[in-house]
């Protein structure tokens, strides 16, 4: 009997220790799931000479500077809006040209709605600043006891009323607003979305509200448009 209790031990003991060692399947896999967990490639920092000619050349093409201009830059372009630098938006500044105004030749402020940016230019009609703006959502709203269509028009304005400083609105507070058409305006706000999300009024950046101000007397000519839609207003100027 004691004889059996051994035999059955030393069974045990020796089925333990089969089980524990790894069989040549198990480490096969491992060893294939090492080789496939490749290191990533690194991908070197961006110096301070390349952060200053990006931004160097984004003040000259009328971007000015800072996370604003990346932004401005970002959807003037078409890229992947973040705000920051990386190398590929580097190597897209450093080979950009300035922006072109659609209706060149006079003084006036654009509204590109596809791209979410406002253009600004000079007598000329050269584009001298670029801004990120975000336009009416194109969605009904329900607020403060108010509802309507949150739609920027489409087609040629003129800036009919300024306020400097703070205006109070049924639907939140203007800084520094230039009206265009039936309430709506052009004016600074602390939140500007990559995408359109205004009830319908332009947001600017506060940052540049007290400069578009008063690059934007009364009488301004404003064109607002998108893919499908674009009035020219040369003749408003021959008049």
């Amino acid at each position: 009997m004691h004889n059996s209790k051994e035999i059955a031990l030393t069974l045990l003991l020796t089925l333990t220790l089969l089980l524990s060692i790894p069989t040549n399947s198990s480490a096969d896999t491992n060893a294939q799931t090492r080789k496939v967990r490749s290191p990533r490639p690194h991908t070197p920092a961006l110096s301070r000479v390349e952060i200053k000619d990006a931004n160097g050349r984004l003040a000259e093409m009328g971007y000015g500077a800072g996370r604003t201009a990346v932004i401005a830059f970002q959807k003037y372009e078409g890229r992947k809006v973040t705000g920051q630098l990386s190398r590929e938006d580097i190597a897209a500044i450093m080979n950009a040209t300035t922006p072109q105004a659609k209706d060149p030749g006079y003084k006036h402020v654009e509204v590109d709605l596809d791209r979410q940016v406002l253009l600004s230019t000079d007598d000329s009609g050269a584009v001298k600043k670029v801004l990120p703006v975000s336009t009416g959502s194109d969605k009904q709203y329900h607020e403060k006891g108010m509802s309507g269509l949150a739609y920027t028009p489409r087609g040629r304005f003129r800036i009919y009323a300024k306020i400097s400083g703070w205006r109070k609105s049924p639907l939140g507070l203007l800084y520094y607003p230039n009206y265009f058409s039936d309430g709506l305006a052009i004016h600074g706000n602390s939140s500007v979305p990559d995408s359109p999300q205004s009830h319908g009024c332009i947001r600017v950046p506060n940052s540049a509200a007290i400069a578009l101000y008063k690059q934007m007397p009364v009488g301004t000519i404003v064109l607002i448009y998108d893919k499908q839609s674009f009035v020219s207003a040369k003749d408003w100027v021959k008049q």
